[in-house]
């Protein structure tokens, strides 16, 4: 944005991927890997703070480098100790990493970690990446699970609209792809996979023509042929209550292996129908879509009518619907959660007829 100083981009090191947990927090590998951090200092002492393993392995880890006893937090996020079938995610992370180093730099009043090495495999399309601990400095990180307020929502969603604001970025940017489009076609999952899905506990409280996955699967299509026509912007894609974090300032945004291009709905209707408790969504949301709408066109966008803007929204829980309804490898209980939520919103809101879907 004219007249914003760029946020910092982190190094690159021409050093080995690690593959597992042992490899990454190795003194010698962090070393090269921290090297330009460090002014070129050895890592003396590797502390390991924290390990979260979901499909990705996140370790907050704190070293001290040569001639100093100063200990220093850091974060390492990538897809250690996995199977093969897990480590075939690690275009995602490569993602990722490219977020860091192309995009979040171009976005600096975007609060996002500070992110100083991405070690990238382009061949073997593996990734990691080292981020200062948001920890050390106060910040706390959202659980998947945690209740956003209205005016929680609005503050991650003034956060996301600093993204969508700098969709120019697209242009050149073809490694940023159509997410909901690949959904829409992708195999792996079959209809009868997704009924067998849908018939378990995440579609519970959720009657029938919701739960179809006939049903689902025709409105993801439609749902993308029809975001593809329209203007495409830089989105999250993924910002549930779990990929954000909040600090003295304010909130901020972690988690971008789904960055993709699509409608702003896309991103804007799975945030508020993931984050907020349905009785919440249902009262605040088009207060809070008008919000937004009012943040974007502060930012020099021209977006639709307030009318217009409703419809689009009231299609898009679809995406989140889908996306949720398809998830494997989370706990069952995020999964429940953000299944029954989105699935309501797409209930409430008759995405489907509104997509013409019989």
């Amino acid at each position: 944005m004219p007249g914003t100083t760029m946020r910092h981009r982190p190094t690159q090191p021409q050093v080995a991927v690690p593959r597992t947990l042992e490899e990454a927090l190795d003194p010698g590998w962090l070393s090269a890997a921290l090297a330009e951090v460090s002014g070129g200092q050895a890592v003396t002492s590797v502390e390991q703070v924290e390990v979260i393993r979901t499909v990705a392995t996140k370790v907050r880890f704190a070293v001290t480098f040569s001639g100093s006893d100063a200990r220093h937090g850091f974060c390492l996020k990538g897809l250690l100790d996995v199977d093969e079938m897990t480590a075939r995610g690690g275009p995602t992370c490569v993602l990722e990493a490219d977020f860091y180093c192309k995009v979040a730099p171009t976005v600096p009043d975007m609060r996002v970690p500070e992110c100083v090495a991405a070690v990238i495999d382009r061949e073997g399309q593996q990734s990691v990446i080292i981020m200062r601990d948001l920890i050390v400095d106060g910040a706390r990180f959202c659980s998947a699970l945690e209740p956003f307020t209205a005016d929680d929502a609005l503050l991650s969603l003034t956060q996301l609209s600093k993204l969508h604001a700098n969709s120019a970025f697209l242009d050149g940017a073809d490694w940023i792809q159509p997410r909901a489009a690949q959904l829409a076609q992708m195999t792996y999952v079959t209809p009868e996979m997704l009924q067998e899905l849908l018939n378990g506990p995440r579609g519970d409280n959720l009657p029938p023509e919701v739960r179809s996955a006939a049903r689902l699967g025709t409105a993801m299509k439609a749902l993308a042929a029809r975001d593809s026509e329209r203007r495409q912007f830089m989105i999250h894609g993924d910002a549930h209550a779990g990929n954000i974090f909040r600090t003295a300032e304010g909130a901020g945004v972690i988690d971008w292996q789904l960055l993709q291009r699509g409608g702003w709905a896309l991103d804007v209707a799975y945030h508020l129908n993931a984050v907020l408790p349905t009785e919440v969504a249902e009262h605040e949301e088009r207060r809070l879509l008008r919000e937004y709408l009012s943040l974007m066109r502060g930012h020099g966008l021209d977006m639709p009518e307030d009318e217009a803007a409703w419809a689009e929204y009231r299609e898009a829980p679809i995406y989140g619907f889908y996306l949720w309804s398809i998830t494997r490898r989370v706990a069952p209980d995020i999964t429940v959660q953000f299944t029954d939520r989105l699935g309501k919103a797409v209930m409430r809101h008759e995405s489907h007829a509104l997509l013409g879907v019989a």
